[in-house]
């Protein structure tokens, strides 16, 4: 583990934060070049995208403090120390999604056609921000592994990225990249869940992020469906 990558003068430069700058600074920077050729403002995007990160961020951590909250009620000031680590992904997903949609309904725009333009690159910036679990000794996974849990979650979303570009490049309705997004995402986390070892299990033998994969599973599938099935 590395969670400090150096240090100058006072200020210590967190391997945590720097991997989920650099996840955000590449995603954005890719998704800029694809609004582009998709005939939408790059200006939005970016809006939209340094929105849904900052609320994603914060959702994210408020959803990991509740899970752990008796922690906290111990060591209240920890729940700033974001250095740290302690971000629960889904948390982020529904407040960074519930603040976007606000955005992109307060401009007229399109929900789903930005949703699809930005899916892949969120699935890419989830890989990068890994290698900081990875480095922060965070989301670890249960022995013994050939490699560390995070690298497989990792390549993993790697994987999904690869995935959602092609099928951009392919004909789609509005809607079925991003719900695709969530299907592949729920699948993933659901099995990996199985090796990690810092979630307990609360019910029927699954953790609570498994039970949620379940239920996004189950709305990715109702809502492509739908989607499918629908005239233009």
């Amino acid at each position: 583990m590395h969670p400090e990558i150096c240090k100058i003068g006072p200020v210590t430069v967190y391997s945590y934060g720097l991997m989920l700058a650099v996840a955000f600074a590449v995603s954005a920077a890719l998704a800029l070049r694809a609004a582009k050729t998709k005939g939408i403002n790059p200006d939005t995007i970016f809006n939209f995208a340094f929105i849904s990160f900052v609320t994603g961020i914060i959702g994210a951590r408020i959803f990991y403090v509740a899970e752990n909250i008796g922690y906290y009620i111990k060591n209240p000031l920890e729940i700033i120390m974001l250095q740290r680590g302690g971000l629960s992904w889904f948390g982020g997903l529904i407040l960074a999604i519930f603040t976007g949609i606000v955005y992109l309904k307060n401009k007229d725009l399109l929900v789903y056609k930005v949703l699809d333009l930005i899916a892949p690159f969120v699935a890419l910036a989830q890989a990068i921000g890994r290698i900081g679990c990875l480095l922060n000794g965070c989301c670890f996974g249960k022995k013994p592994f050939p490699l560390p849990l995070q690298i497989y979650s990792s390549l993993l979303l790697i994987f999904i990225f690869i995935v959602l570009r092609l099928l951009q490049e392919r004909p789609h309705k509005d809607g079925q990249i991003f719900f695709t997004y969530l299907l592949l995402y729920s699948v993933k986390r659901f099995f990996i869940e199985f090796w990690r070892a810092d979630n307990e299990i609360i019910f029927s033998g699954l953790t609570l992020f498994q039970l949620i994969s379940i239920a996004i599973f189950c709305l990715s599938i109702f809502k492509l469906a739908a989607i499918i099935r629908a005239k233009k």
